[in-house]
């Protein structure tokens, strides 16, 4: 019998079998373990609450009023040739009716200080293939770009693994609040060019991912003197440009260059999306805008690979050509995605965690030191690791975005915030007893004496807003047990309900009308949430805004001044979860048209 040989695999691109896929990072396994044990507050409230995604929901009921509104936005029109002309194949350029709404909605967003030629649009699908694309064509295989750090994840994987380009870092520090400083810049291009390593570009993300900070005016005008210096290329990736808190806190680059008479402006490329200011990262929509005319004819070739649909083209050329419903969007979300920001910032500072001062975009910076065992970075690691799997809260080490001092960005949705603070302040506690040499309570379900407890705003009562929804605020945002609602309701949003008392539930009439109801008692619906305790209202009227914590030592209740305008008593009783024994509070009883778009509120007690 013949010798037999091992036959050899058949090969792959270098591209396939490339590490520089960065997917290795904690970034992306935080991902995968929230992938596996996803939390719900239903079915699996002991899962792993997702922080780490910058997904912005906070104003979705707008653009679902919109829609709702104007139903042609999302239809073809009459007839098969309407049909026809979104159906067949069109210009790669993309329809310029909707370069025209981007190129408007990105002034917008600037507060007009700028304008923008749409014929300068390069469409894409999204900002990760807008990324990209620049890499392929401003550096070579081999080439870098300067990126200071920290640094959006991502970064690692988009424009590094299918370029063959390289990452430099830009090391900033937290001594300054991680301001990209002339010194930092010089640094990072001697030590490129030390290694032989050709510097192509600096690519910066102004407002920050991960910090949630705007760049300075002060420090553009130095990043550009520096580039123009070098003779490299600038990419500003603005994509979080109208999530910023005040519109007066953002400066583009863009406006640096009209001041400077765009002067050297061929080097200057903007990278922006619909994904985080208008929370459509599905849809896939990202945008180039370069001054120089090379990349722009070039860039258009390319982005036959990164299409956007006509049908999403023809929806959004739509909703951004109007100018009162776009104003209208950027004022209520910024406000919303500020209210957020403060909301989870103060949490975390009555749990004892310092962040970063921020005033854009999706995320905070926690400063977590404290509680790390060595300040190194395994040191780190193995904190996050610790949250992740003991704690179940999907945070990003600061390691993840190449910050050389430990912190984790957060990025906080409605749907879990009122879930954070519990475990975080529980796992902080137990953290900072190890560290002292003691021993961490085993009733970790349990809050101990002094610690904070967490408290949403419910909305109880008629409300013409999606946001508003009751059964997605008992889901979501109410930190108990059990919760059943008993009462009667005379009269809610102008429907007579006659005399029964049971459980109140949301139902959803048609739009603008959202109303309660009164179940029978058979009919009764309870809603169950993570948490040790349970808690019965009994007694309330309809239009009822209640905030409340579940602390079992008597510090349980607290409602903000602003919202005791009425007389409306409410009781909580003891039972099978114990901590609520006779006590009672006065709660603001509102007419329906004081509570339309009114977001719950986080307040916490020491």
């Amino acid at each position: 019998m013949g010798l037999e040989f091992e036959k050899p695999r058949v090969g792959l691109s270098a591209v396939a079998t490339s590490d520089t896929h960065g997917e290795d990072s904690p970034y992306f396994a935080g991902w995968k373990a929230y992938d596996e044990d996803p939390y719900d507050h239903l079915k699996n409230p002991s899962g792993v609450i997702q922080m780490g995604l910058a997904e912005n929901q906070v104003s979705f009921d707008l653009l679902e009023e919109y829609l709702e509104q104007h139903p042609e936005a999302s239809k073809w029109g009459s007839g098969l040739s309407s049909f026809r002309e979104n159906a067949l194949f069109q210009d790669y350029h993309g329809l310029k009716v909707f370069r025209k709404a981007m190129a408007s909605f990105m002034e917008q967003i600037r507060g007009g200080k700028v304008k923008f030629d749409p014929e300068r649009i390069v469409l894409t699908a999204g900002a990760t293939a807008a990324n990209e694309l620049l890499t392929f064509i401003l550096a070579n295989p081999g080439d870098a770009l300067l990126v200071p750090t920290p640094y959006y994840p991502g970064f690692d994987r988009d424009l590094r693994w299918r370029t063959g380009v390289q990452i430099v870092p830009v090391h900033c520090d937290s001594h300054n609040n991680f301001q990209i400083t002339r010194e930092a810049l010089e640094s990072a291009y001697m030590e490129a060019d030390a290694l032989n390593i050709r510097v192509k570009g600096l690519l910066i993300t102004n407002p920050s991912n991960p910090l949630g900070a705007t760049i300075e005016r002060e420090v553009l005008l130095q990043i550009l003197d520096f580039v123009s210096e070098k003779n490299i290329h600038l990419v500003s990736d603005e994509i979080y440009s109208g999530s910023v808190f005040s519109a007066a806190e953002f400066t583009s680059v863009s406006e640096i260059l009209a001041s400077r008479n765009y002067k050297d402006s061929d080097r200057v490329h903007i990278v922006y999306s619909l994904s985080k200011d208008l929370g459509l990262p599905g849809f896939r929509v990202g945008t180039i805008y370069s001054y120089n005319d090379k990349v722009v004819t070039t860039a258009r070739r390319m982005s036959s690979f990164t299409l956007i649909s006509s049908q999403t083209q023809h929806l959004l050329a739509s909703m951004l050509s109007d100018v009162e419903f776009t104003n209208k969007y950027i004022e209520t979300n910024r406000e919303r995605l500020r209210k957020r920001y403060d909301a989870i910032v103060g949490g975390l500072k009555k749990a004892g965690i310092e962040c970063l001062k921020g005033n854009a975009g999706l995320f905070c910076w926690m400063n977590l030191s404290p509680l790390l065992e060595n300040p190194t970075r395994e040191g780190e690691l193995r904190l996050w690791k610790s949250i992740l799997q003991d704690v179940k809260l999907n945070v990003s080490p600061g390691s993840s975005c190449h910050c050389s001092d430990p912190g984790c960005p957060v990025s906080p949705s409605r749907s879990t915030v009122s879930r954070l603070f519990p475990r975080v302040n529980e796992d902080a506690k137990e953290k900072r007893i190890k560290k002292r040499g003691g021993e961490a309570s085993p009733e970790r379900s349990q809050p101990q004496s002094g610690g904070i407890g967490v408290a949403a705003g419910i909305e109880l009562g008629f409300t013409n807003s999606g946001s508003g929804a009751l059964e997605r605020n008992l889901r979501d945002q109410f930190n108990s047990g059990r919760f059943s609602c008993h009462g009667q309701v005379d009269k809610v949003g102008g429907s007579h309900v006659s005399g029964k008392t049971g459980d109140l539930l949301y139902e959803e009439d048609r739009p603008p009308c959202r109303q309660l109801r009164s179940l029978s008692e058979d009919a009764r619906q309870r809603a169950t949430f993570s948490s040790q305790y349970n808690c019965d209202v009994r007694g309330y009227e309809a239009h009822i805004i209640i905030s409340s914590v579940t602390d079992p030592v008597g510090r349980f209740i607290h409602v903000p001044p602003e919202l005791l305008s009425g007389n409306s008593k409410v009781e909580l009783s003891e039972t099978s979860g114990g901590g609520f024994t006779g006590n009672r509070i006065e709660l603001a009883s509102r007419p329906p048209r004081q509570i339309h778009n009114v977001l719950p509120e986080l307040v916490f007690m020491n």
